[in-house]
């Protein structure tokens, strides 16, 4: 734990859990200290994104007291100054648990308004009944880099791995890999994640994006961030005519963080993988 504002950061630390409704809990961070390293600001971004999160331990009570469950997905759009610190958000979602509320539509209408003060945008969300097809998971599109025979030295982000082809071959395809590992910047704990790169431009290297990629191994910073620097980064080695990427993290605590940047603002995220 390296800065001032973090020293009340609920993660790392012994926490009670409070089973009344309390939107108190909730913690914001601002994007924009991580942004600063990578010289972007928050009015001016080189990419549209969301940030998708999927909460599975979301339950209350309904009028007659009986629990009900269900999975929620929110949708935090990447201009949003703040973004909720992730074990807030837990304790935040468990304070549902022995409130009382009349329907699932008052339930989402408070999620709405709660996440939408504390990030400062609008955020949607989506409630889905535990046995929904909507949760079921998919494989990634495009080829896996994972297999590649190659010799990795560096597990610090280093955009100078990356490399184009030197076919200088213009494509326009989907590469990804299950190697990404990154790690909390407050508690050392690691991140593991599915990373997607889909783009249309001169080739990219592939041995030189998986060891890239390979190279987040020992950083540590939030998910939203590390997809964020991957997407600067790509996007500063050439003129893509398109770029896209995403990143579906491993759930921890009933949530699990969906970063995705792009420079088209109609893309959206590819449905769940195996490892959510």
């Amino acid at each position: 734990m390296n800065r001032e504002d973090w020293q009340n950061l609920p993660l790392g630390r012994e926490t009670t859990y409070e089973s009344s409704y309390n939107p108190q809990l909730l913690h914001p961070i601002e994007r924009a200290v991580s942004r600063a390293h990578l010289q972007i600001e928050n009015d001016a971004l080189p990419f549209f994104g969301v940030d998708e999160w999927w909460g599975f331990e979301l339950s209350w009570l309904n009028a007659k007291g009986l629990p009900r469950v269900e999975v929620a997905r929110f949708h935090f759009p990447a201009t949003t100054p703040q973004m909720v610190e992730s074990k807030s958000f837990k304790l935040y979602l468990n304070s549902f648990n022995q409130s009382r509320f009349d329907s699932r539509e008052v339930v989402r209408d408070i999620l709405v308004r709660d996440l939408g003060a504390a990030t400062g945008g609008d955020v949607s969300v989506t409630l889905y009944d535990v046995e929904d097809p909507a949760l079921a998971v998919e494989k990634p599109r495009g080829s896996c880099l994972d297999q590649l025979d190659i010799e990795i030295r560096h597990y610090q982000p280093d955009a100078a791995l990356l490399k184009l082809d030197e076919s200088g071959e213009w494509v326009e395809e989907t590469l990804y890999s299950n190697l990404l590992r990154s790690n909390c910047p407050v508690t050392g704990q690691p991140d593991w994640a599915t990373v997607c790169v889909e783009y249309r431009g001169p080739a990219i290297r592939r041995e030189a994006l998986l060891a890239y990629i390979v190279s987040f191994r020992e950083h540590q910073d939030f998910h939203e961030h590390c997809v964020e620097r991957i997407f600067c980064d790509l996007q500063k080695l050439t003129d893509f005519e398109q770029l896209t990427v995403c990143a579906r993290y491993t759930r921890r605590g009933g949530l699990d963080i969906n970063p995705l940047r792009s420079s088209r603002p109609e893309v959206q995220l590819p449905g769940r993988f195996a490892r959510q």
